[in-house]
This record gives structure tokens, sequence and C-alpha cells, in this order.
């Protein structure tokens, strides 16, 4: 029998997938291989002995279809915003369901229904062209997803819920190779698991939401203070997030100040903390809202006002380039104490890495009325905390972070769901 070269896999077998397949079939040493197992995290070095870069749900069934015949392991990347690096497997099959683009907006039902190759950014031009959004992460090069199937965070999530409450279907291709609607009135189980519990219950190809009315102007923007006013900055965050409106979403975050168009010369790389924010009320309860943070004092860089609503969601963009080297830690707290906020300063001054950063996100909606057993992690006074070291020392720097992670335990979300 002939195998191709470094996968073991019978030559005869792959050339009929190859054959059954609109997308392309590669193998190690074809031309589009390496660029095609690459994804966002540069830590992440894997190599599949096929990559499937899928054209439609076809492709997918397909596929799954031979991973199950030949026993091979199974990776799914969608937007390849990925940090994990689930989204690639050594010596298995990697679904690449990047070139699978489809967006179609219905303004009078206010749905949109887009593939699971679709990033944030590319769903964010489609549906702004008529006034609408949902929530959808705080990066614009995020796939839709891999975000999605994990929870969802973003922008809108204090007034509109996550991403997975503003899911209405999604079509999934099962481990038996059979693809069926996920929604509220078929196969409700598997659309309750697949909100929240990631890809482990099948190959999601497209995903159906509701729409907000949003933007296409909003209020938001960043604004950044000197680290010797981290601690005092930490508690005026704690009173502004206990009683902020849902149109209010605002988060901290502790940086270098890169080499930036926004960033005075004096400034670049010196440490800075602050907030990024966006509202979606009136233009006048923006800038209330912007007056209440500048009444803190005056920042050392100044960006809030009135923006486009995609400007708010690509804000971050620049400063999460595809390839860097990302170790990330999150914690889920149950506050903001004054001990803590000790602890996540003392940490910061010991950063060495320009690169490495802390982020701070409440994550309870203003109303509670998104509270779900199948995603527990959202009460009013609830806090993720990502410590991310980045560069050519991340995994150096992630030692460091599990270590400094030991502090914040005795406040972490004890979970006891089966989500």
């Amino acid at each position: 029998m002939a195998t191709v070269a470094g996968t073991g896999l019978d030559a005869a077998a792959v050339e009929a997938l190859r054959a059954a397949v609109r997308g392309a079939l590669l193998r190690p040493g074809d031309a589009d291989y390496d660029a095609a197992r690459r994804v966002w995290n540069g830590m992440i070095d894997r190599r599949p002995a096929l990559i499937a870069r899928c054209a439609g749900a076809a492709d997918v069934i397909k596929g799954v279809a031979f991973a199950r015949e030949h026993g091979l392991l199974v990776a799914v990347r969608g937007g390849g915003h990925n940090v994990t690096g689930n989204a690639v497997c050594d010596d298995g099959l990697m679904l690449d369901l990047s070139p699978m683009k489809g967006i179609r907006v219905d303004p009078a039902r206010l749905t949109v229904r887009a593939e699971a190759g679709v990033t944030w950014g590319e769903l964010d031009r489609e549906t702004q062209a008529f006034g609408l959004a949902t929530t959808g992460g705080q990066v614009s090069t995020t796939g839709i997803a891999g975000l999605t199937l994990g929870g969802g965070i973003g922008w809108l999530m204090r007034k509109y819920g996550l991403a997975i409450d503003n899911l209405l279907s999604a079509d999934v291709v099962t481990a038996d190779g059979r693809l069926l609607t996920a929604s509220a009135d078929e196969n409700p189980d598997l659309f309750w698991g697949i909100r929240g519990g990631g890809g482990n219950f099948g190959v999601v190809t497209s995903f159906e939401y509701r729409l907000h009315r949003v933007g296409p102007m909003i209020t938001g923007g960043m604004a950044l203070y000197p680290a010797a006013r981290a601690a005092e900055l930490l508690r005026f965050f704690r009173a502004l997030t206990a009683d902020a409106p849902e149109d209010l979403n605002v988060v901290l975050a502790f940086l270098t100040a890169p080499p930036a168009p926004f960033v005075p010369p004096e400034l670049v790389g010196t440490p800075l903390v602050g907030f990024a924010l966006g509202h979606l009320g009136t233009p006048e309860e923006g800038q209330a809202a912007i007056e209440r943070i500048r009444a803190f004092g005056a920042p050392a860089i100044d960006l809030l006002g009135p923006m486009p609503y995609t400007a708010l969601q690509s804000m971050t963009d620049g400063a999460l380039p595809f390839g860097l080297r990302v170790y990330l830690k999150s914690s889920h707290l149950t506050g903001l104490d004054d001990a803590l906020i000790d602890t996540v300063v003392r940490q910061m001054q010991a950063v060495t890495s320009p690169l490495s950063q802390v982020v701070i996100v409440p994550l309870g909606d203003a109303g509670h009325r998104f509270r779900s057993p199948r995603y527990p992690l959202r009460h009013r006074r609830l806090f993720r905390l990502d410590r991310a070291g980045r560069g050519r020392a991340a995994h150096a720097l992630g030692e460091r972070l599990r270590r400094g992670g030991a502090p914040l335990r005795p406040r972490r979300v004890r979970q006891r769901d089966g989500r």
C-alpha cells in the first residue's frame, strides 16, 4: 500500500478525499501548508497530517467521515484567532473553516446568518450597513465560531447578553457525519451544549444570531493614566462598575505605552493603567459617562468621544497582531476587594516585559436578565482577570503568571455545573 510521505495514510484514500471535497486538501510539503496551519498565537507550532480547507458543510461532512474511518484526531479552525492551540493538531486532520465566509443579514427580522470562517470585523461590516450588531468580541480579528461556542463576551454584553444569548440556531456536523440544526425547537439538547461548551459536540458550520439596533456611531475610546495611580484607579473602577448603566461597558487594563501615533513620545515605553469603554446610549448620556471618568483626573492619554461602532470593535487590533507569542491565564473573581487590588498592583510593578498586560473585564449584565445554568459565570459582581505574557519570552512569563495567580485563588469562582 502506497502511503503519503510523513503521514502514514493510504495515498489512494487521500487522493479520493481530495477529489471529493470542493476546497483544497493540503499535506506537509504543499505550498500553502505552513500558512494554513498557523493560528494567531505564534507559540502554537503543530503539524497536521492533512489540512482540509473546507468550502462548505459538505466538505466538513466528508472530512469527519475520513477522520472517523482512519482513526484521526480532528481539530477545527474557525477564524484562526486561537490562543490555546486546539484549532491545530499534530498528525491528525485539521478542518480549516476559514474559507467559509458567507453572511446574510435580514434587517426585517433583525437576524444574521454567518458561516464559521467569518470574523467579527467581517460580520460587523455587513450588519452595520443596516445599523445593527450583536455581541461579539472586543478584537475584530476574532472568529465568530470559537468566541460564540465559548460563551462570547463583547462590548454589548451588559445590555444584550453574551454571544450565546443571541444565538438563535446553528448548523452542526456531528461525529457520525450528520448535519443537524440546533435551536430551541430542533435538537434542543445539542443547542444547550454548544452555547458555552466549546467545540466538543460537533463542527458548527454556520450561526444565526439575533441583531440589535446599534450605531453606526457610539461613544467610546480609551483613557490612560500613569501606573503610579493604579491602586486608586482600580478602586474608582470598582465603584464605577458597581452602578454602571447597561449602556456602559468598561474594562480596565495595565499596559506599557506602545510607539503608536496616539502616544506622546515622552510616554512611549512607560507603564500605564486605564479604561477602554463603549457606551450605547444617546450622545448626551455617553458624554456624561466620559465626564464621570475624567472627574477622576485628567488622563495622560484621552481618546474618549464619539466614534463608529466598528472603530470600537477594532480599537485594540493593533496591539494584538497575528503571530504574536502569547501565554494567557484567566481567573474569574467574585469582586475587587482592597487586598486583591493591592496584589494586582504589586504584580504589575514586577513585570519586566513591555508586552505583558493585565486586563480586568466585568462580566455581569446590568439587569440580571441573562442568568442561565448553561453559563453561570455572570453575576453582577463577577470579574474576569486576564494575565498575558507576550513576545519571545512568553513561556517564561507564563511560568511567572502561574505563580502570580496563587494570591487570587481565595477569590476565584468555583463552578459546580457541568458546562
